[in-house]
């Protein structure tokens, strides 16, 4: 591949740009795959070191043919970048680092030109301090009613010197930081990233309104940022606890996954279902249970939540099947499709989570055994395409991009590695622009540099060194989703039919598709099971009616 790859395609005349031109079918949500694209790391048509819109709508055939069915992209809006653009100024307005409005307009026209559809982030939460209701209420001072927008309070102590509750910023430190003027507002990430307040009527109208924006230029969807996060319990009371990061997703706290959240998507779902093409919204809920992240997709509210449950689940076939089976008990009832993750944009890798021992959690900081945690990223991906529902893909994960775990300290740009007591801070190691080409001072991420730091080697791990070559990670992933597609046993549906394996060893059909997946560090022996379709790692031939299945191994057979 070679520079000229970032040319922008030729513009071409459309039918209805207010509307997706892809084919359309029922419910095509229901078992997609679904690739996040993090702008900043992922192509630079400029030479400036960051990835843009034009470099993502370059890249979009690469995306086609690996088989995806839609592509999430994360913020690009408006913004002082505090958090990587999860600070949003402008919601409906481009940053200029990332283009305009015309680029996200031509990259979704070719997006479905193509037949991929587009997600885009929504971060409904908080704002940017710079945004122009935080700016104003700051100016007005107390009383002014933009503060009634956010959560603006007098403090404790006899001056109000003390914060109005002890809320901590899953970033580390207080979440109240105090103005000139001596009151306190809420922020439960950085302080640059203020809280809105959900029970005043103008956030609630403001949000219909943007949705109703990007809908209009043809996106094919939402994924809601901190979606369990908007309600807060009345009279915002006190945790009674320090070290409230530890406490995340085990329990529900009295600023996530309040009941009252829901009656905000019960109004967002009547906006969506006004227009064509199967619109969809998807939810980053951090839940303590699966049980409580149904309720997030009840046929009135949301279509999709991510699965952190499962992405947090060791390699383990008991835990594997543990928390399989729940998700899918939880599902049912709400008639949801099950979700399955194994990374994102801010947890390791999952290439690096396998290579180090368990209990870890999912931000790590050391490299661990490299070839272990990319055979067990493969069979890891196997599995989770093997299950029923839809999928999800970050970026370079195609490629078994390992996190890269000695950034220099001065590069670092994570927010949450600047405060203490939060977030590990870590997350910087899986924003590394992914490579492209074998060769030139990005692999091929772009003319220039690129804003985060590649390592030696990482050309070795490109899209060029690894296109064509069989047995290659990403080959193995378009194999996968290229059987996924075809055959109609795999994605779709709510259940397994779980088989009678050794220790270990997960094995389920489902109709005529059959995935065995051996998470224990030894070969064993398993029933042929039919033709072999696909292996994540090398098998022997099969013999007498049996299967050796290698160890951190998964294999697809077919009965037909």
């Amino acid at each position: 591949m070679s520079q000229q790859h970032f040319a922008a395609p030729a513009p071409t005349t459309r039918p209805d740009p207010a509307v997706a031109t892809v084919a359309q079918r029922g419910d095509w949500w229901r078992d997609a795959v679904i690739y996040q694209v993090y702008p900043r790391s992922f192509a630079d048509s400029n030479g400036d070191g960051m990835g843009d819109l034009e470099g993502v709508r370059s890249r979009l055939p690469y995306l086609q043919s690996l088989g995806v069915d839609a592509v999430w992209l994360s913020p690009f809006y408006a913004s002082p970048q505090a958090d990587a653009g999860y600070d949003v100024a402008d919601y409906r307005a481009v940053d200029p680092m990332f283009g305009n409005l015309l680029d996200a307009d031509a990259l979704i026209r070719d997006a479905h030109e193509l037949g991929l559809r587009i997600i885009v982030d929504l971060v409904p939460n908080h704002s940017s301090d710079q945004h122009e209701w935080f700016k104003r209420a700051l100016a007005e001072g107390p009383g002014s009613p933009l503060r009634d927008r956010y959560h603006f309070r007098p403090g404790k102590g006899a001056h109000g010197e003390l914060p109005p509750n002890d809320w901590e910023s899953i970033f580390g430190g207080p979440a109240w930081t105090r103005v000139e003027d001596g009151e306190w507002y809420l922020h439960l990430f950085a302080p640059e990233q203020p809280d809105f307040n959900w029970e005043h009527p103008a956030v609630g109208d403001e949000f219909r309104s943007i949705l109703r924006f990007w809908l209009d230029i043809g996106v094919d969807g939402f994924r809601i940022d901190v979606a369990h996060g908007l309600v807060k319990a009345e009279g915002l009371p006190d945790l009674g606890s320090h070290d409230q990061v530890k406490l995340l997703g085990n329990d529900v706290m009295p600023f996530f996954d309040q009941d009252g959240v829901h009656e905000v998507y019960r109004q967002w779902r009547l906006v969506l279902d006004e227009y064509a093409g199967e619109r969809i919204f998807v939810a980053e809920a951090w839940t303590p249970t699966v049980e409580r992240t149904a309720n997030y997709v009840r046929p009135d509210e949301l279509h999709q939540a991510f699965n952190f449950q499962y992405l947090a689940t060791e390699w383990d076939a008991a835990e594997l099947k543990a928390v399989i089976d729940r998700t899918l008990d939880a599902m049912r009832p709400v008639g949801a499709p099950a979700t399955w993750v194994l990374s994102n944009h801010d947890v390791t890798r999952h290439a690096t989570r396998f290579a180090n021992p368990p209990g870890l959690g999912t931000q790590i900081r050391t490299a661990g055994d490299r070839a272990l945690g990319l055979r067990r990223a493969r069979a890891a991906s196997l599995l989770m395409l093997a299950l029923p529902g839809s999928a999800y893909v970050y970026q370079g994960e195609e490629l078994g991009l390992p996190d890269v775990v000695d950034l220099p300290d001065e590069v670092r740009q994570d927010p949450a590695y600047f405060r203490g007591a939060g977030q590990d801070g870590f997350r910087d190691g899986c924003r590394v622009p992914i490579p492209w080409t074998r060769e030139g001072s990005s692999y091929g991420f772009g003319g220039g540099g690129s804003w985060l730091p590649q390592p030696e080697g990482w050309g070795e791990l490109s899209v060029q060194a690894q296109q064509g070559v069989p047995g290659s990670t990403l080959e193995l992933y378009r194999s996968a989703l290229a059987l996924r597609r075809s055959l109609p046993d795999l994605g779709a549906g709510d259940s397994v039919e779980w088989l009678r394996a050794p220790a270990g060893v997960l094995a389920f059909r489902r109709g005529e598709f059959v995935c065995v997946a051996n998470t224990s560090g030894e070969s064993v022996t398993t029933p042929a099971y039919g033709r072999v379709l696909l292996a994540s790692g090398e098998l022997a031939e099969v013999d007498g009616g049996e299967t050796k299945v290698p160890a951190d191994t998964t294999v697809w057979f077919t009965t037909a």
